[in-house]
């Protein structure tokens, strides 16, 4: 006989008892806009964009070039067509590194960067592919550009830097590294993971080249969407190629934007939430800006009055997203992320898939734990972690 009073929770339990801190993993929750957006593109626009001529797929295509026009006029990009749309950001990266770099090419990153970059180019680095300079942050955990400019090589041919460092939230001067890149040639790719939805971003402002984003963090949509602006002119090597709509009577990938790197059908339904969510952001981003700020400043002020509190993050305000990593005592990090999920706070310990950044950090064994906040979130919620956190230490 099953025994449902001792069955899992629901979604809906688990989330109604926590108050949610890990919005730089995903945020939540989602505007109803986003909600009600997937739902129409599941029922009564449920066709397959770009493949058809009847209403149906008409409308369907419609909602993609509006998510796509949307993202553009967000960025400040001149041309739609410049967005490529992908399953994520970490896709969106490889897009960028996979599709432009050459054998003997040079490339400058950071050790701040995630995963999602380090890997595509320590692996193209491991089997000699390219050539690889990973600069440390300075001991504040910024990057100095005169570093980057130091690094230059005659075969460079990609700089990458992430605008937020998805460890400590540390704002990286990304404006100032795309000034060098101008001045030398060189082509320069920005992770927007942290910043996009959080941060105003113009691609021009920022001298930018490629700049990659998910749909699913400060942008406020679901989860499986993301995308890659590409410099009008830059032509990438598609990491796919499939169908797209266009061209069906040649066997090879067409030239078009952006079916050239949009083979196989889109996310539909994930695309309408995603323009709900940009919608959203771009209708509020200064009061999201400023109230995550807000959150932000009053979570390090009460972390930094508690005993026994290792902090990572930038103090100054203008210099930090809405990330706050520590420390509490000689626990790990899991022990501290998981006493706290048992009193109902959802935030995460461990390493962030940013290995590099916790050796800066002196973390590399016992992680860190990374709480979060969001548009939702409120001051009562960082009153309350703050009084959890006094009462574990």
């Amino acid at each position: 006989m099953i025994s449902y009073a001792s069955a899992p929770r629901s979604v809906k339990e688990v989330f109604n008892m926590s108050i949610y801190l890990d919005n730089a993993a995903t945020s939540h929750p989602k505007p109803e806009a986003v909600v009600r957006a997937v739902t129409a593109a599941l029922t009564t626009g449920n066709a397959n964009p770009g493949r058809s001529g009847h209403p149906g797929a008409l409308a369907a295509a419609r909602t993609v070039l509006n998510t796509r026009q949307s993202l553009a006029r967000l960025i400040g990009a001149e041309d739609a067509m410049s967005i490529a749309f992908c399953f994520n950001c970490t896709d969106a990266l490889n897009l960028a590194i996979k599709g432009l770099l050459h054998q003997g090419d040079h490339v400058i990153a950071t050790m701040l960067e995630h995963n999602s970059v380090l890997r595509p180019l320590c692996t193209l680095a491991a089997r000699n592919r390219i050539e690889l300079t990973l600069l440390p942050p300075r001991p504040d955990g910024f990057i100095d550009p005169c570093d980057v400019e130091k690094a230059l090589r005659n075969n460079t041919a990609l700089i990458v830097c992430t605008q937020a460092s998805n460890v400590t939230g540390a704002i990286q001067p990304v404006a100032a590294i795309g000034q060098i890149a101008r001045n030398h040639g060189v082509r320069y790719l920005i992770d927007g993971a942290q910043a996009l939805g959080a941060l105003p971003v113009d691609v021009n402002a920022l001298g930018c080249d490629l700049y990659a984003f998910p749909g699913h963090k400060s942008l406020l949509g679901p989860q499986g969407t993301g995308g890659l602006y590409i410099r009008p002119g830059l032509r990438l090597n598609p990491l796919r190629e499939g169908g797209t709509g266009s061209a069906s009577d040649s066997t090879l990938q067409p030239e078009e934007l952006p079916e050239r790197y949009e083979s196989g059908t889109v996310n539909l339904p994930g695309l309408a939430g995603l323009g709900a969510g940009v919608a959203h952001v771009a209708r509020q981003l200064s009061q999201i800006m400023m109230h995550e700020r807000e959150l932000t400043s009053a979570l390090l002020d009460g972390l930094s009055a508690l005993s026994g509190i290792t902090l990572y993050s930038p103090r100054e305000e203008a210099a930090r997203a809405g990330i706050v990593t520590f420390n509490l005592g000689d626990l790990s990090s899991s022990q501290l992320a998981d006493r706290l999920a048992e009193r109902g706070f959802a935030v995460r310990g461990g390493l962030h898939c940013a290995p590099l950044a916790h050796r800066f950090l002196g973390t590399l064994r016992r992680g860190a734990v990374r709480a979060s906040v969001g548009h939702a979130n409120t001051f009562q919620e960082i009153e309350a972690f703050l009084d959890t956190l006094k009462s574990i230490s």
